[in-house]
């Protein structure tokens, strides 16, 4: 008897386990855990430390840890390299807070956008999203990957789709998108 209880325990460990860790994705070598907010999660991802600086400078944390929904396109610390040299060391500044967050906001829709759901705007022919900032981005596909175009017709590739959180998606990005 005991041992038919322990091997259907690990039975249903085994079974459930898959539903977990299809949950979670790795971001920058850390789990992305979708019971936590964007904040609590993009902080330990080695490859966005730029991005939580900047985040912290426009003074958003509390909205992003906020409940959303919120779908974020969120660039690397290589994207944010891209820039022109001295670009993000200016942009931190207290003094150029209003950019920043202009900068930042254009990086973030209301509402949960799932890679599905960009692909079937791109199908439908409306892959134009209006950013929390008040601009435009646009949605594209070539073969199988997914791409943004920003106003200034700058091109961001999509690569991590659907990292879930509590109060969104978050959808890594290798360019900084930037407004008119």
């Amino acid at each position: 008897m005991k041992k038919f209880i322990i091997t259907a325990f690990a039975l249903a460990a085994i079974a459930i386990a898959p539903k977990t860790f299809a949950q979670t994705k790795m971001v920058g070598g850390a789990e992305m855990y979708p019971t936590k907010n964007i904040v609590e999660n993009a902080v330990n991802s080695k490859d966005h430390t730029t991005l939580v600086a900047a985040v912290k400078a426009a003074g958003l944390v509390e909205t992003l840890e906020g409940a959303g929904p919120f779908t974020v396109f969120a660039p690397t610390n290589e994207a944010f390299d891209k820039l022109p040299k001295g670009t993000v060391e200016t942009l931190v500044k207290p003094e150029n807070k209003a950019t920043l967050t202009k900068i930042l906001t254009y990086h973030v829709v209301a509402g949960k956008l799932s890679a599905a759901d960009l692909w079937a705007k791109v199908k439908a022919g409306k892959g134009e999203l209006t950013t929390v900032q008040g601009g435009k981005l646009w949605v594209k596909a070539e073969g199988k990957k997914l791409y943004l175009v920003d106003e200034k017709g700058g091109k961001s590739w999509i690569t991590i789709a659907d990292v879930n959180q509590s109060n969104g998606v978050i959808h890594v990005v290798n360019t900084v998108l930037m407004p008119k």
